[in-house]
């Protein structure tokens, strides 16, 4: 070999070794990357081990997209779950470079488009060119301007001791798109998104079942809360472990947290406290009435016990329901059917009574005068039946639903309440009825009939209701397109209680002393209040004192539209 050769090849040497240890090199530098954001993967993109409400999720998960858009250098990172019952994939919430408008229109086929196949199949894809992609078709991509991307699974792994895959469930897909600086998506930026997939998955299947937990919790505590009967719940131990608010009203306790505290040292109710120590002894259900002196109210306690799976006795559930009025409507319907068959006894003894004596009479004993009083006795008693009658199928009809019937036609209101003042002024001689409506007072549209029921519905209560005598007035006003009747006495007046009830269909009020020597059937102001109503009117107590009296006034129209 030439002397002028053998320099040349060392030379040549070194700057191909030079030229491998800068490749040597830069592939080193690519490693350390690589590792580091592996690293940064699984570092960065840590998240709490447990999410339990929906703002923690979003919150999460805002994050967890910060730091895959930084890992894999993406502009848009959206995740997509699975509608079962829609068969769709929409955005879950938040998405990252995505407006709220853009989000909602994302909802995808799970059946089509790129998303579908990677839900379908769960193997991830990458699209560099998105627009011309026949893949990405219907995957709504010039909605968001994308250029390329990759789509991953959202993978639910189930392990077992050995740390080993089991089952795996795919719930969603996640997507990155527009690699920045205008470069395609890679494997490795596919590896790394599937990692951090993942990890989003398990995020969201917990949070998802810890929500839907706290979620059912709360409903079952606003429903729990909001049901009309009162539940008590008491532990085999004698202390309460849940009381709602309806059995806090029921028992007039004040709201509080009344959990793991004696159960007697809260109830003060002995009746309410033997009842729930006989449950737990006995082990049995258990029915009860309880009258709360406090306000007069009657609850029906029922009882039962909650075992354990081993059949051991845990706790006593009460629910209280308040039969109050049932008990009330029982009494009252009682009081009537005994009222009405007095009311209806009353003039039939009568009537029987003086045909009897008429027919007895074969001798001429009575003269025509007294003949005709009889008479007329006798035909007064038969339209008191037939009031009565009248009364009673008018309320049947209206608790049936059925319309009352109206003949409508020009009324001289004077002459209606002369007819009934004249009536009623029969049966006492220790009241002054008094007709203070002008003579002149113009007519008025309404079923004469009915607003003489009306009318004596009302006197006959101010009457019964004044059981000393005085007074009893029945006046007009004209208020332009109505009229205003009023009718006072000067009886015993109604108690605070009752007036919000008195129009209640057997109501009576009998709890005074005063008041308990009245007798009624309790569906007199029942029946004027529907009548009112049947006329497009209203009527009310307008003023009431107990020991000096009462007003009634009843409100009508003018013009009645007549009915087809």
């Amino acid at each position: 070999m030439p002397d002028d050769v053998a320099p040349e090849e060392p030379s040549s040497l070194r700057k191909e070794l030079d030229r491998y240890r800068l490749v040597v090199t830069e592939l080193q530098g690519k490693i350390r990357d690589l590792e580091e954001e592996l690293n940064a993967a699984a570092t960065m993109a840590e998240v709490p081990a447990i999410v339990v409400t929906k703002p923690e999720l979003r919150q999460t998960l805002s994050r967890l997209m910060n730091k895959v858009a930084m890992i894999v250098q993406a502009e848009k990172v959206v995740i997509f779950i699975h509608q079962a019952e829609l068969g769709e994939l929409s955005v879950l919430p938040p998405a990252l470079g995505i407006t709220e408008e853009q989000a909602a229109e994302l909802r995808l086929q799970a059946e089509s488009g790129v998303s579908g196949h990677v839900f379908r199949s769960g193997q991830s894809v990458i699209f560099n060119d998105a627009v011309s992609d026949p893949r990405t078709l219907k995957d709504k991509v010039a909605l968001l301007r994308v250029r390329n991307g990759i789509c991953v699974p959202l993978k639910i792994k189930q392990r077992d001791e050995e740390e080993r895959v089991v089952d795996e469930r795919i719930i969603g897909v996640m997507h990155v798109f527009n690699k920045r600086y205008e470069q395609d998506f890679n494997d490795d930026d596919m590896r790394l998104l599937e990692m951090l997939a993942d990890q989003a998955a398990a995020v969201i299947a917990n949070a998802q079942v810890f929500i839907e937990l706290a979620e059912e919790k709360e409903r079952l505590a606003d429903t729990f809360e909001s049901i009309h009967a009162g539940v008590i719940v008491v532990s085999a131990a004698g202390r309460l472990r849940l009381v709602n608010k309806a059995a806090c009203d029921m028992l007039h306790l004040t709201p509080g947290d009344y959990v793991g505290k004696p159960v007697e040292d809260i109830i003060g109710d002995q009746e309410i406290i033997t009842l729930f120590r006989e449950t737990l002894k006995q082990h049995t259900e258990m029915t009860k009435e309880i009258g709360v002196e406090a306000d007069h109210r009657i609850f029906k306690a029922e009882t039962t016990v909650m075992a354990d799976d081993g059949g051991e006795v845990q706790n006593a559930v009460a629910i209280f329901n308040d039969i109050t009025e049932i008990r009330q409507v029982e009494r009252m319907k009682t009081a009537f059917v005994s009222t009405v068959s007095h009311e209806l006894r009353t003039p039939l003894t009568s009537i029987k009574g003086f045909i009897a004596t008429l027919m007895d009479d074969t001798e001429g004993m009575y003269d025509d005068e007294t003949r005709h009083e009889f008479y007329d006795i006798i035909n007064q008693e038969c339209d008191r039946l037939t009031r009565l009658i009248n009364d009673l199928l008018n309320v049947s009809r209206i608790e049936s639903g059925r319309a009352i019937d109206m003949n409508l036609s020009d009324v001289v209101v004077q002459d209606v309440v002369s007819r009934v003042l004249t009536a009623q002024q029969t049966y006492t001689d220790r009241h002054r009825l008094v007709n203070a409506i002008p003579d002149d007072f113009p007519t008025f549209s309404a079923d004469e009939d009915k607003l003489q029921q009306i009318i004596d519905n009302l006197v006959g209560n101010a009457i019964k209701y004044s059981p000393n005598g005085g007074d009893v007035t029945v006046s007009i006003a004209d208020e332009g397109p109505t009229v205003r009747i009023d009718i006072e006495d000067q009886g015993l007046g109604v108690p605070e209680r009752h007036r919000d009830k008195i129009f209640q269909r057997f109501h009576m009020v009998d709890d005074d002393v005063n008041h308990k020597a009245v007798k009624g059937t309790g569906i007199g102001l029942f029946l004027v209040k529907h009548l009112a109503q049947a006329h497009h009117g209203d009527v009310w107590l307008s003023w009431s004192e107990v020991g000096k009296g009462s007003r009634f006034s009843v409100r009508l129209p003018k013009v009645q539209e007549k009915p087809e």
